[in-house]
Order: structure tokens, then C-alpha cells, then sequence
């Protein structure tokens, strides 16, 4: 797997790049969130560092997701929940804190990638619940002909919702679809992505939370 990372404390670089690619993996490092927007497109993933000396790494991660879709992991200090959710909402896949472990940071990249894998595969059809146009080919949302641009993450929680309109989805069902292994998943992602679809969907009652179990798409 061809790594990214951005990290500008020397030390904190030396040490997961060795570790990475003594488990077969291709480190590129940058320091710079500049460096990273240069050379982003030859990444499988990106590890993401927040406090850069040119630029937040919020910014970096908003840039890329303008033009890329590669799994961004964002590296962020403990208690930094504000920045957490930020890049959540902004379309990272997942986040650590630091100090980072070698195993759980492992499986995390397997998981985006390999997520990002399968929403990439083709799928074919059109979900339709009331005005909602949910075209999972194209991976486009229209709320009464308009397209509400969803973020890759909240398209793919849609989008297992969506395949079974009507019925009642658990939290870890959702999180197992979405993220691939529900233990790697952190609940709170999953309620700030759903929060932030509920408001781009701008349909009260249509996504409905099952107090105690999950979710639903469809009204009663």
C-alpha cells in the first residue's frame, strides 16, 4: 500500500514510517500540508497530521476532497474532539489519536481502503422514497431534482439505508456496511455523518431513529 504521510515532528515520521514499511508498505513523508496536495494522487491513503507549520490540516484535507477521493486518516492530539468532528465533516474516513498504535493504525488503513474499494465497485439502481431520489450507479442524492452533494461517507450510510427502505437498520449493522468492522467504527462518527444527512435532506421524519437499535429510511 502506497502511504502518505503528514507529519512534521521528525521523530513521530521516523518512527511510523519505519514501522509501515517494515510491514511492506511504500512511506512517502511530507511536511508540509503544501508537499501533501502535490503529491496526494500517488497515495492508496493519506495520514493525516493536524498541526502543520504552513497550513491546519483541516485545510489540507478540504482541498483534497475537492478533487480526490482517497482515504484520509487524520492523526489528532487527545482531546481534540472539536478538530475530530470537523474532519469528519469534512470527509475523512476515520481518525486516531495520538500516541498512534502500530496494530490499530494498521487495521484502520486496511478498513478505508478496503471501503473505499467497494464504493468504488459499480452498483446498479435507483432508490426512490417520496422526493428522494437515491441513485446508487452514480452515487448521486436528488431531495425534489436537486442534488444535495453528500460526502462519500454520507452517501454510503444512505446507501445501506436506502437498500432496504422501510426496514429497520441497527447501529451496527450501519457501522459494520459503512466502516467495515464495527469495532474498528466510532459510534460518534456515525452520529455526526447522520446528523449531517438528516440536514442536507432537509425531510423531517424521513430518516427516523429506533431508540435503542438504529435506523430507519421511510416514514411509518
Amino acid at each position: 500500500m502506497r502511504v502518505l504521510l503528514v507529519e512534521d515532528d521528525a521523530g513521530v515520521a521516523d518512527a511510523l514510517a519505519e514501522a509501515l514499511q517494515s510491514r511492506g508498505h511504500t512511506v512517502s513523508h511530507a511536511i508540509r500540508g503544501s508537499d501533501a496536495l502535490h503529491r496526494h494522487r500517488a497515495a492508496d491513503v493519506i495520514l493525516l497530521d493536524l498541526n502543520l507549520p504552513d497550513m491546519h490540516g483541516l485545510d489540507v484535507l478540504r482541498k483534497v476532497r475537492q478533487v480526490s477521493p482517497v482515504p484520509v486518516l487524520v492523526l489528532t492530539a487527545s482531546g481534540d474532539e472539536r478538530s475530530v468532528v470537523r474532519g469528519l465533516r469534512l470527509g475523512a474516513d476515520d481518525y486516531l489519536t495520538k500516541p498512534v498504535r502500530l496494530a490499530e493504525l494498521l487495521a484502520r488503513m486496511d478498513a478505508v481502503v478496503r471501503r473505499a474499494t467497494v464504493s468504488a465497485a459499480p452498483q446498479d439502481g435507483v432508490v426512490r422514497v417520496e422526493d428522494v431520489e437515491i441513485d446508487l450507479g452514480a452515487r448521486r442524492v436528488l431531495v425534489d431534482g436537486h442534488d444535495i452533494g453528500l460526502t462519500a461517507k454520507e452517501f454510503a450510510v444512505l446507501a445501506v439505508l436506502a437498500a432496504r427502505p422501510g426496514t429497520a437498520v441497527s447501529r451496527q449493522q450501519l457501522m459494520d456496511e459503512v466502516w467495515g468492522d464495527a469495532y474498528l467504527a466510532v459510534s460518534r462518527s456515525l452520529d455526526v455523518h447522520l446528523t449531517q444527512l438528516r440536514a442536507k435532506l432537509d425531510r423531517p421524519g424521513l430518516l427516523t431513529t429506533i431508540r435503542g437499535f438504529g435506523y430507519r429510511l421511510g416514514r411509518d
